[in-house]
């Protein structure tokens, strides 16, 4: 019954965030910064967990406070009372952290340097690559599309945000691994565009030599099972066991293969992995015992038009949040010890998860990384 509702609680908080595509998106081009041309709408009450991206909060100033205010989805277009400008920057600034030590493990050194990973998502703005989000900037090694059909100037609301999870300068847990970006139309519910996109990184890999192969796919998105919003499973399926037997690891997010399950880790202490709650904050029981508690409370890139740069602040998130952020942790092991494959790490990383009780297990890049270390040549 847990598995049950689990399912129902996780795909629904998933396909928030990944099952189609962002009509709430600005339009038209807007300066670096905020998203000016953007119309911003006046509210008058708001809810915990609103979307307040682009509205003006002045009117329903009375029915703010701090413990609401995190709740929100919002952007640097969100026009704030005076009062609650700066703590909502502060969420802003505090939500880059990756937390659970993952800052300290930079400071060491390992960032995730000499790791090829890849990303099947949305569409980024691709007009002029060297304008690329400052978060991922010259980091993208090649970009494909397998039939986006989107202009090149223009973007997504979660394609930036993947990238800079994983890769970001300021927000990513591997911001100096290299990135082999393929855009795929999710919104269009057709798992074969995923499958298409798969291919096309098992094949690019076999030409690259052992030192530059492409070691993890982050895929957040579940193309296939119990679930899926999408159609012709089987062929993500059959693209999925293409490339595990060419060795490279896939994550995603579909229930026979997702490791990950939903956390969210305390803003004012994101270091302590005893603080990190199960769960979906507003849910706290829809998580899986069996799987590891990544954080998906987090600040993500917003570039919505080629050379326009902002974030976004996710009181809630998604479990696509989770995805990109171990497959930057195991970039990290990855960088130590590049002869380790992916079945190696992926059992470090599972036995050097932190416990709380006896069914939650967190996520812990320090100890894994110690494991890493301690592994035997």
């Amino acid at each position: 019954m847990r598995h049950i509702l689990t399912l129902l609680a996780t795909t629904s908080l998933l396909l928030l965030s990944n099952c189609g595509r962002d009509n709430s998106s600005p339009v038209g081009s807007y300066p670096v910064g905020l998203p000016t041309t953007q119309p911003i709408t006046p509210v008058s009450s708001v809810s915990p967990y609103q979307d307040v991206r682009w509205k003006d909060l002045r009117q329903a100033e009375t029915q703010l406070d701090t413990n609401i205010v995190k709740t929100f989805l919002f952007n640097e277009g969100t026009v704030w009372p005076p009062g609650f400008k700066a703590y909502a920057e502060s969420l802003l600034s505090k939500g880059k952290n990756p937390g659970l030590g993952i800052r300290n493990i930079h400071r060491q050194g390992l960032t995730g340097k000499g790791v090829a990973v890849a990303i099947i998502d949305q569409n980024l703005c691709r007009a002029h690559p060297g304008r690329d989000h400052p978060e991922f900037a010259g980091k993208i090694v090649e970009y494909h599309d397998v039939g986006c059909n989107q202009p090149v100037t223009e973007g997504s609301m979660h394609g930036p945000a993947v990238a800079s999870l994983l890769v970001g300068s300021t927000i990513g847990t591997a911001p100096d691994a290299r990135v082999y970006y393929v855009a795929a139309p999710m919104w269009r519910g057709d798992a074969e565009a995923l499958a298409d996109a798969l291919d096309w990184i098992t094949e690019r890999n076999s030409g690259l030599s052992d030192n530059m192969r492409i070691r993890v796919v982050s895929v957040s998105a579940a193309p296939s099972g119990p679930g899926s919003p999408f159609r012709n499973g089987a062929a993500w399926d059959s693209a999925f066991a293409r490339a595990t037997r060419a060795g490279i690891l896939v994550l995603d997010c579909t229930w026979d293969h997702c490791i990950t399950t939903p956390c969210y880790y305390d803003l004012n202490d994101p270091e302590d992995l005893s603080k990190c709650t199960p769960g979906f904050p507003g849910a706290e029981q829809a998580f899986d015992s069996d799987r590891l508690c990544v954080p998906l409370r987090r600040t993500t890139a917003e570039q919505y038009h080629s050379g326009s740069y902002s974030y976004q602040y996710t009181g809630r998130g998604g479990l696509s949040w989770t995805v990109p952020y171990v497959a930057g942790v195991l970039a990290l092991g990855w960088q130590l010890r590049p002869d380790l494959s992916g079945e190696q790490v992926m059992h470090l990383l599972r036995a050097s998860a932190y416990s709380k009780g006896d069914q939650i297990k967190v996520v812990n890049p320090t100890a894994f990384i110690d494991s890493v270390r301690a592994h035997p040549h």
